[in-house]
């Protein structure tokens, strides 16, 4: 089943993802199209990022100061997105399978009493290649699973593992074309880490190869019991 995004069908997003960028390369277009269509996003960053290995090409950042420099470029790309709600949760980088779980679940049930969203986007627990990536969409899974079946939100799911075939074709395939001025732009708010403009080279965005490299969005429907 492959399902194209309606207008106006979310009330309201919730994303929870570790890191500043993990919304750029896999879910910004989704989430302008969204943020364009009228619906609520919130998006939920774990950490900052502060143990990135990326320091800026060339550097500008050092261990001291990509936290506060991560957090900026973070606030930049919601605003290139079109985000309005931003928390930041405050958990270390790199340590999100060790953090206190109950601290941790109860960090996103929280989110999900007040927000009470219609749709929650992060990533797929143990398809999603970083140990932070698995264990935030774990997490998620663990709340969502606890609550009655017909009060649950569908949860899509970013994955991008080698492995990725055990789960099957993605079933939600966003067509972003439209909205890659926003994507582009979110990625490159994160200069610490990458450079939009090494990855367009001489070419623009109505280029083929960029529409087709970056056009396309894919999410995977986590299959509740």
């Amino acid at each position: 089943m492959v399902e194209e995004m309606r207008s106006s069908v979310e009330r309201h997003i919730l994303v929870i993802l570790p890191h500043p960028d993990d919304e750029a390369f896999g879910v910004s277009g989704t989430l302008a199209k969204h943020v364009q269509n009228g619906t609520q996003v919130t998006y939920a960053c774990l950490t900052l990022g502060e143990m990135g290995r990326n320091m800026g090409v060339p550097p500008f950042a050092n261990r001291v100061t990509l936290p506060e420099i991560r957090k900026k470029e973070l606030e930049e790309s919601c605003r290139a997105i079109g985000i309005q709600d931003l928390r930041m949760l405050g958990f270390h980088d790199k340590t999100i399978e060790f953090e206190d779980q109950d601290l941790l679940d109860s960090h996103i049930d929280a989110l999900l009493k007040e927000l009470n969203p219609s749709l929650i986007i992060t990533f797929y627990p143990g398809y999603s290649v970083h140990p932070d990536h698995d264990a935030t969409g774990a997490a998620v899974i663990r709340i969502v699973a606890k609550l009655p079946k017909e009060d649950r939100p569908p949860v899509h799911c970013i994955a991008f593992a080698n492995n990725i075939e055990e789960i099957g074709k993605p079933q939600v395939i966003i067509n972003v074309k439209d909205f890659l001025k926003q994507k582009m732009a979110s990625i490159q708010t994160h200069k610490s880490q990458f450079q939009a403009a090494e990855l367009l080279g001489s070419k623009t965005l109505e280029d083929k190869e960029i529409q087709d490299r970056f056009g396309i969005e894919h999410f995977w429907i986590y299959p509740f019991e």
